[in-house]
């Protein structure tokens, strides 16, 4: 019995030397160690044996396992390491060279239009003293319309149809629920803006899209007045479009500012004369925006007698359309690369 046990052992031996695959270990592991494996065959009969013989042969037959079980573990390193090394030489790549952009073969990465405005936006409201803030896109009913001053009753609602998940929250419609978390962790004076995606249940055309960008914007200090509103967006517009841009306040109802206003833009696609994106009118509705509803302000534990805000909020699809003569807004989430590598 110890002569088999040990012609095992030099067997398993034998075996692992010649073998170069995982999968043969594998076997070579049934074949020896497997539940009817030759070593196992002699563990299960020990009971057959003279008990003066049953310690020995039992011990001297854990021993092989053992050494089995390295030997079967010391082959699969060296045939990982030795799998690695070979891709690492085939398949090694200087990352420090330039791409052959002139073959197009490969071409350099650069950001999308709209997160390219969108820093942009941010580095022209951080130098004016507003600080950036960010919220989830699946919001709660209180924070996307409560706290707005929408409450569920509110028709104001059906202007923002939007998407609903089984739980009761939702997509949100506007990145105003930044605004109304900046309120509670804010104390006034402050001014923040909270860019990122939304999400619109609505037909789309040319101007329209059901997944879009928006930056929000608010400010909070005493005696606050529509004329601090036109002074800074008249700073943003002319800093993103490098000229003075003709804009004009229409008023516009939405329920978390009072009074309202629709900002619109001379439309740049057109120059005035009217074009699909303007729907012929020579204007684009840029943003809307206004002063802080009091009872936004009260959501946001502020006492509207003491300060006064006001809000925006920006489209940055409209925006970079302006910018770039963009005619339609579907174009962003065509996924058609030739459209995003104009930029």
């Amino acid at each position: 019995m110890e002569e088999k046990i040990h012609a095992i052992y030099a067997a398993a031996e034998t075996a692992l030397s010649q073998t170069t695959k995982e999968e043969e270990i594998e076997e070579i592991r049934v074949r020896f160690l497997g539940r009817k494996g030759e070593l196992t065959q002699i563990l299960r009969g020990l009971g057959e044996l003279p008990s003066e013989k049953r310690s020995f042969i039992g011990k001297l037959a854990n021993e092989i396992k053992t050494k089995i079980e390295h030997a079967i573990q010391s082959k699969l390193d060296t045939i990982r390491a030795s799998r690695f090394s070979r891709l690492i030489d085939e398949e090694w790549i200087d990352v420090s060279l330039d791409s052959p952009r002139s073959t197009g073969e490969y071409s350099r990465g650069h950001l999308h239009p709209i997160s390219q405005i969108q820093y942009e936006i941010e580095d022209i409201f951080t130098s004016m003293g507003f600080t950036i803030l960010d919220g989830p896109e699946v919001e709660t009913d209180y924070y996307n319309f409560e706290a707005l001053n929408i409450p569920w009753y509110h028709p104001a609602r059906d202007m923002q149809d939007t998407f609903w998940t089984e739980d009761g929250n939702l997509l949100r419609t506007h990145t105003s629920a930044i605004q109304v978390r900046g309120m509670e962790t804010h104390r006034p004076p402050f001014r923040v803006i909270g860019p990122g995606r939304v999400f619109r249940y609505e037909a789309t055309d040319a101007s329209h899209e059901n997944t879009f960008y928006q930056v929000e914007g608010m400010m909070v200090d005493r005696e606050i007045s529509v004329a601090h509103l036109i002074y800074f967006m008249k700073v943003l517009l002319r800093e993103i479009f490098k000229t003075e841009v003709t804009i004009r306040l229409r008023p516009g109802y939405f329920p978390f500012v009072e009074p309202g206003f629709e900002l619109d833009i001379h439309c740049l696609i057109c120059n005035g004369k009217g074009c699909s994106v303007c729907k012929q009118s020579g204007w684009v509705e840029l943003l809307p925006c206004g002063l802080v509803h009091p009872n936004v302000l009260r959501y946001g534990n502020i006492d509207p007698d003491q300060w006064s805000g006001f809000a925006f909020g920006l489209g940055l699809n409209r925006l970079v359309m302006m910018r770039y003569g963009i005619n339609d807004i579907r174009h962003f989430l065509s996924g058609d690369i030739r459209f995003v590598c104009q930029f």
